[in-house]
């Protein structure tokens, strides 16, 4: 099988920093040629709820990938993926397609805009990527009748409390200590398309997701210091057959061993 030789509940908007590293995109790829970070996870299928992560990196002008760090498990939705909304079109023909409470977690391609934790922002040092502090009244709204749907947004904050659904993201456990925001359904939103994505901590290894993607927590944190706003990073998820149909298409990283 490929993937054996291979590796293979989110959005907010924050303003982008300095102009980012120029880099060059494939013809067709939805990779923008600003793009100089990336984070490729596969999983075997769209039912699997486990897969692989591993970064890369490339110099401006360049179309080449460098792997960076070591290759890490995670987990995903508790139903696999859907077909998500993001920078990439693709044609969903039979395949799942991403939905509000689907409990799957979007495929595609998706920027990465900025972090999340319960730690202050002056706590954590050589952060090169926008940040936001959980605090108590911090909430995802999922609720698809709400014009707050698929943001984050402090409850005391906003002139009317239109939604009857909402994650809590200050919650006991590890899940959101740190947690990366990915931009699925985020430009513009659709009602109903999934809300409230990221990457975030596990407890273990048996976690699957509502619908994001999750990691042993030091992986995460590891990732959330080598984020740059700067270099655009994106997140490309995808199952071992989209991948194989799109590898070259979209100047993607070739295959690499698990055990590299």
């Amino acid at each position: 099988m490929m993937f054996r030789a291979l590796i293979g509940a989110c959005a907010i908007a924050v303003a982008i920093g300095p102009s980012p590293v120029q880099g060059q995109e494939a013809p067709g790829s939805p990779i923008p040629g600003t793009s100089a970070q990336m984070i490729l996870v596969l999983s075997e299928s769209f039912d699997a709820t486990t897969g692989w992560l591993r970064r890369f990196e490339r110099m401006p002008g360049s179309v080449d990938w460098v792997p960076v760090g070591p290759v890490t498990p995670i987990t995903l939705g508790r139903n696999g993926l859907g077909l998500g909304i993001g920078l990439h079109e693709i044609d969903p023909g039979e395949m799942p397609v991403k939905r509000e409470g689907d409990g799957k977690s979007p495929a595609g391609v998706f920027r990465l805009s900025s972090a999340f934790g319960y730690s202050p922002l002056e706590q954590l040092d050589e952060l090169e990527i926008p940040y936001t502090h959980v605090k108590e009244l911090l909430e995802c709204v999922d609720d698809v009748n709400s014009g707050y749907y698929n943001q984050l947004v402090m409850r005391d904050a906003v002139d009317e409390v239109d939604w009857e659904s909402s994650e809590q993201m200050l919650m006991p456990g590890i899940w959101y200590e740190k947690g990366i925001v990915v931009d699925h359904n985020s430009s513009p939103v659709r009602q109903g398309a999934g809300s409230c994505i990221f990457l975030h901590n596990w407890s273990g290894p048996e976690d699957a997701t509502a619908g994001c993607t999750a990691m042993a927590p030091p992986a995460l944190t590891e990732i959330v210091y080598w984020l740059d706003s700067d270099a655009d990073p994106v997140l490309v998820q995808l199952t071992e057959s989209l991948y194989g149909e799109y590898q070259r298409a979209w100047g993607l990283p070739g295959p690499f061993p698990i055990d590299n």
